[in-house]
């Protein structure tokens, strides 16, 4: 299907990112998978590219680009089953809320910085007792005269190892249930903070993804992001971009599986014929083809809407749960298709497979996902 979302801009931009993936990402992914995370430098090129941040306004040194933009380049680096660098999480959700919630004075001070890739961001939400569960949160941010003093745990932090830079989701009132929590930035060398183990993983193996200690971490009131109290709610209206994020991933992966599977099939030869020839592989291909159109058309169609500012939180939470439902079913039928080499690690099947699993999970559960549509449709 012929895209309409994309000026020549757009497609410029498109060329020069799947070339920077092609040259500085891909042929150094297995290197940074043994490694268990990717090279500072890689940020630092990236930021120097253009790549980093791209709707950032021009007076906070970025581009001042559409969301298009980073989409383009997140599908970049899903064509090439690059999974590795989280450049997503940092230009498209951790600098728009730095973007729409913080003062001028951070904004000046951190924005050049995350642009350049000269700052790693990270947002740190989840805890070992609460996942997609946010109001019950157990780290606490205690106002104490000018400061407030960090304590707490948080868990499967993505930047976790390299960030400068923590989004930190805090209980300012430990009794204020969603009302109490608060955004802080933390500083990546704050006495008392420190990173855990780099967590070890099923997929997503060149992605830093780690635990992070607030022992009596004490920063200024000044790094407040936003209002104090509304934490929860800038969380809630950042969510609709963020499940956008991980359907504009999905779609691609999609796509790209199908193209790995039907190269492979046509190539593989199993009772004197390609594996392609075989009914149940074509009619199996058919199915994955169809998934992958009507998925991109919805996607597309989602991409549009939150260009004009109309994406809602229920058909965001829709186009998340479906594309990565769609995925998990496409990957499997696709390592399938692959026979035992779809198994293999050194196939990209293989890892795609292993990678995506958490594409369920991540930005809100399926069946969180799925709790927002019941109540949209079923409200009064």
């Amino acid at each position: 299907m012929q895209r309409e979302l994309f000026s020549e801009e757009h497609n410029l931009f498109r060329a020069s990112a799947r070339r920077f993936v092609e040259e500085r990402i891909a042929p150094f992914h297995a290197q940074w998978e043994k490694d268990g995370q990717v090279s500072r430098e890689v940020w630092q090129e990236a930021g120097e590219g253009g790549f980093l941040c791209c709707s950032v306004p021009e007076e906070y040194g970025g581009a001042g680009g559409d969301f298009l933009f980073g989409a383009i380049f997140l599908e970049e680096l899903a064509r090439a089953g690059t999974s590795g660098p989280s450049f997503h999480l940092h230009s498209e959700i951790v600098a728009p809320y730095i973007t729409a919630y913080g003062t001028e004075e951070q904004k000046k001070h951190w924005l050049p910085k995350l642009v350049k890739g000269e700052a790693i961001a990270a947002v740190a939400m989840s805890e070992p007792g609460a996942g997609s569960d946010l109001q019950n949160i157990r780290t606490t941010a205690i106002a104490d005269g000018d400061d407030y003093v960090i304590n707490g745990q948080k868990v499967f932090i993505s930047n976790g190892q390299l960030a400068d830079l923590i989004v930190v989701a805090c209980k300012t009132d430990p009794n204020a249930g969603g009302k109490g929590v608060s955004l802080v930035l933390v500083e990546g060398d704050r006495e008392g903070f420190s990173r855990g183990r780099n967590l070890e993983k099923v997929g997503y193996k060149a992605q830093d993804t780690s635990e992070l200690f607030f022992n009596d971490v004490r920063v200024p009131k000044s790094n407040l992001l936003g209002v104090e109290g509304r934490g929860f709610k800038q969380l809630m209206q950042q969510l609709p971009q963020e499940r956008l994020v991980i359907a504009v991933r999905s779609a691609t992966s999609i796509e790209t599986a199908l193209e790995w599977t039907v190269e492979y099939t046509k190539e593989r030869k199993a009772f004197g014929q390609s594996i392609a020839e075989f009914q149940n592989t074509r009619f199996k291909l058919a199915e994955i083809k169809s998934k992958a159109v009507m998925m991109r058309a919805f996607v597309d169609r989602c991409i549009a809407a939150h260009l004009k500012g109309e994406l809602d939180s229920v058909t965001a939470a829709m186009a998340k749960m479906q594309s990565t439902e769609v995925l998990w079913d496409v990957l499997d039928d696709c390592v399938q298709l692959h026979g035992g080499y779809g198994y293999m690690w050194e196939y990209p099947i293989c890892r795609a497979w292993a990678d995506n699993r958490m594409a369920r999970i991540a930005g809100g559960t399926t069946e969180i996902m799925k709790e927002i549509i019941s109540r949209d449709l079923l409200a009064d």
